[in-house]
């Protein structure tokens, strides 16, 4: 395995779209939402595993979910979780882990991923990662992967590649915002766009040289820690500059701005299950339809359904079509699909009249 290969699995979102099974203090990335027997983290890990070392693989997570990734990755060791004392969005907790890896390796060359995502051809993922990792070694190029649209989604931002290139790493002229459906209608008839995964590549120092010519003051507040990092004074460190920190994107931080990124379309199906109907899309199905996960059912006049339960629980449903149906220990969501983008909203009203125990 290359030692200069290293990985950051980003683990610090909520999830609140997969309310109730997703809470503030267990979050779907630590639950095994396929019903595979292993949670979306673990499923990232191993995937990531394959071709890098275990021990270069940091989990940036919040404080509150030290435990549970130590839990469900015992292969990984304290000095591997990455911990924000603060919500400061992607660039900051990026900056702060490259920081770290540079100070172990000057010739590293990461990958940045988030943690809850659903690919099933992992040698595609790993050929795709490491044909980037090429171009991030030979060059100073900051490389995302992009995703091939199925359809106007306007539920993710795009990357617009410039036409005409034989390459298979195309270069990026531009990062577009979550579209509206008829201008992700004109995206897909052009043929140059992708879905924007969240997936990026890079050298260490290609990504700590950008933080200083895009973001000099974010650079500035990390920078005073190098002397830290990998000590154990690095906690204390963080724990008084981190907050800090301005609260930005890496998108708005770094790609946004810089001239040198490119984009790699993603030859493995992909999908960031950012919904239960996105789950519903990947599982399989029975003969009416109905996605089932781990429950024991017995199912009359029930068509397109999303049922999730507790291992071994029996689920009786009769004259429902297209709902989502989710137990869970205090909560029960029955739920139409086609407003599953409400769910959110609907957290906070029960938030506000049962308390903040239920999410």
């Amino acid at each position: 395995m290359n030692k200069n290969y290293y990985a950051v699995l980003m683990a610090g979102g909520v999830g609140s779209r997969f309310w109730p099974v997703s809470t503030s203090s267990n979050p779907k990335q630590f639950h095994d939402m396929l019903g595979t027997g292993k949670t979306l983290i673990q499923k990232t890990f191993d995937r990531l595993n394959k071709f890098i070392p275990t021990e270069n693989i940091l989990i940036l997570t919040n404080e509150q979910y030290n435990d549970l990734v130590l839990e469900q990755l015992p292969m990984v060791t304290q000095n591997q979780v990455v911990l924000e004392p603060a919500m400061r969005n992607t660039a900051p907790c990026i900056l702060y882990a490259s920081l770290k890896i540079q100070k172990m390796n000057t010739n590293a060359v990461m990958i940045v991923a988030p943690s809850d995502h659903w690919i099933e051809d992992e040698e595609a993922f790993e050929k795709d990662v490491t044909a980037c990792f090429k171009k991030c070694e030979e060059e100073n190029a900051l490389c995302t992967l992009g995703i091939q649209p199925t359809f106007p989604n306007t539920g993710f931002g795009y990357i617009e590649f410039e036409k005409g290139s034989d390459q298979n790493i195309k270069k990026v002229s531009q990062f577009r915002e979550k579209p509206d459906y008829e201008t992700a209608k004109e995206f897909l008839a052009q043929g140059n766009f992708l879905w924007n995964a969240g997936i990026f590549m890079w050298s260490v120092e290609t990504i700590v040289e950008a933080f200083k010519k895009y973001q000099p003051n974010q650079y500035k507040l990390f920078g005073k820690g190098i002397s830290c990092y990998n000590t154990s004074e690095e906690r204390a460190f963080i724990q008084e500059n981190y907050p800090k920190a301005e609260n930005i994107s890496i998108d708005y931080a770094i790609l946004e701005q810089s001239k040198s990124i490119y984009t790699l379309p993603a030859t493995f199906d992909w999908n960031d299950l950012g919904t239960w109907g996105a789950l519903y899309d990947k599982l399989e199905k029975d003969e009416n339809e109905n996605a089932v996960v781990n429950a024991d059912t017995l199912l009359e006049n029930a068509k397109g359904n999303m049922i999730l339960s507790p291992k071994g629980k029996v689920v009786v449903v009769d004259g429902l079509e297209d709902y989502i149906i989710v137990d869970k220990e205090e909560v029960l969501l029955i739920y139409p699909k086609d407003k599953q983008q409400d769910i959110k909203k609907v957290l906070t009203q029960v938030k506000e009249k049962f308390g903040d125990q239920f999410a």
